[in-house]
């Protein structure tokens, strides 16, 4: 045991020292404003100069580069104003909404989204409108709402389903599996701008390695040697809090708290669909996500493992005298939830950001899958993930988006309290 915890050490130092070597050591930023602007057709538009100002007479400003952004850093959370300087807007344009935007930041990064339209097409002024929270609500946002849900639900569905199979084998509620989609979309981060390697490439070999490392690895050297000495369930998730809080704040310290994109894909303009825009590297994603999710579920419905998988789930004991290597299950189990957990850090990370918080926000949002679709179900983690996701992206048509996770939360108790087996789980009798 002491000489694979030496072997552990070794690998991790030796990837965090590769990190190192393009990447600083660098203590925690503060928070800051992203501005996005971009055309009609989701082009980036560069150039443009974006103010913020508070009511404590904090004033900065930036200029968006050729990805359309302009990153503002603020002293503090709070709340702010984001403005447009019209004059460096490219004639004939305007900004949809108004130039002005009213930004809560409460931690990190926060985004002000400002797309241009031709003039006389956008809208208010900029000031309250008039006409209330469903005044805003149009058929075209609530299509575009139900896609970025969508695609939000199989980023939901790579992390859950994993969460849910490593529950139902070990029984452990592993509260550090948020961490495995960071460490992933950070693997790929390493390969991609420290090493050179292109997307293309970085992005199998570092989901292979995050598989291997962060999956395997992490069972053999930590859970598996708990599991041999009896360790509860309670203690080994409280282990898992205490891991997660580590990793996180490890590649805080490490690669800093502002998001960094990928050297390829970073910025991509959308392609109209009618009342909805997507980008090509969205629709190339989500397919592989539904294979990924396709195929795993495949195998543990078809494959000799896969059954094997299942015996363990209902019943550890007599899957063990029925000839069944439990703790080769466990093995597998362990690679294969790392490996979708990987996959959707790097989906989530080439879609929005890669950021040392996406796998604790994401978190929530997989238990409460987990939980609505019914502890234990494969279909039903999935299943979960889409109605999380979903309602999560709907909730912002009434609810700011800082609440939107919550919304979620909110829907999972008052279908439990209906349902408290979930949508797929089987009722059972207690007592």
């Amino acid at each position: 045991m002491h000489r694979g915890i030496a072997r552990l050490v070794l690998v991790v130092v030796g990837f965090f020292a590769a990190a190192m070597l393009g990447l600083s050591p660098a203590q925690a930023e503060g928070p800051s404003i992203t501005a996005v602007v971009s055309g009609a057709d989701k082009a980036p538009i560069p150039g443009v100069t974006v103010n913020v100002a508070n009511a404590d007479g904090f004033t900065a400003s930036g200029e968006t580069d050729a990805e359309g952004l302009a990153t503002i850093e603020i002293p503090s959370p709070g709340k702010y104003t984001a403005t447009i300087d019209v004059a460096t807007l490219p004639v004939g344009v305007e900004v949809k909404g108004g130039p002005e935007r009213s930004i809560n930041v409460l931690q990190g990064d926060k985004k002000a989204l400002f797309p241009l339209v031709p003039v006389g097409e956008g809208g208010d002024s900029g000031g309250s409108s008039g006409g209330g929270i469903l005044s805003d609500i149009t058929v075209d946002r609530v299509l575009q709402l139900i896609l970025d849900g969508v695609i939000l639900s199989l980023i939901i569905a790579l992390g859950a389903l994993g969460l849910s199979l490593i529950f139902g084998t070990t029984g452990l509620s592993n509260f550090a599996h948020g961490e495995l989609l960071t460490l992933g979309a950070f693997t790929v981060l390493v390969l991609n701008t420290t090493l050179g390697l292109n997307l293309l490439i970085a992005a199998p070999i570092g989901i292979v390695i995050s598989a291997a490392l962060w999956g395997w690895g992490q069972n053999q050297i930590l859970w598996r040697p708990l599991r041999k000495r009896g360790t509860g369930l309670i203690a080994a998730m409280i282990v898992s809090i205490g891991l997660a809080i580590a990793l996180r704040y490890t590649i805080l310290f490490l690669f800093g708290g502002s998001p960094v994109s990928y050297a390829q894909f970073a910025g991509q303009p959308g392609i109209d669909l009618g009342p909805v825009f997507i980008t090509p590297k969205a629709i190339y994603l989500s397919i592989i996500a539904v294979i990924f999710l396709v195929a795993a579920v495949a195998w543990l419905k078809g494959s000799r493992l896969g059954k094997a998988t299942r015996a363990v789930s209902d019943n550890p004991a007599l899957a063990s005298a029925s000839g069944v290597n439990v703790e080769r299950v466990i093995s597998v189990v362990w690679v294969l939830g790392a490996l979708l957990a990987a996959y959707g850090g790097v989906f989530l990370g080439m879609t929005q950001n890669v950021v040392w918080t996406m796998g604790q926000f994401l978190l929530l949002t997989m238990f409460a899958a987990v939980v609505l679709g019914g502890l234990g179900t494969i279909s039903g983690a999935i299943v979960g993930s889409f109605v999380v996701g979903i309602t999560v992206q709907l909730s912002t048509l009434i609810v700011p988006p800082e609440l939107k996770t919550a919304a979620a939360l909110f829907l999972m108790i008052v279908l439990l309290l209906i349902r408290p087996q979930g949508l797929l789980g089987r009722p059972e009798r207690v007592g």
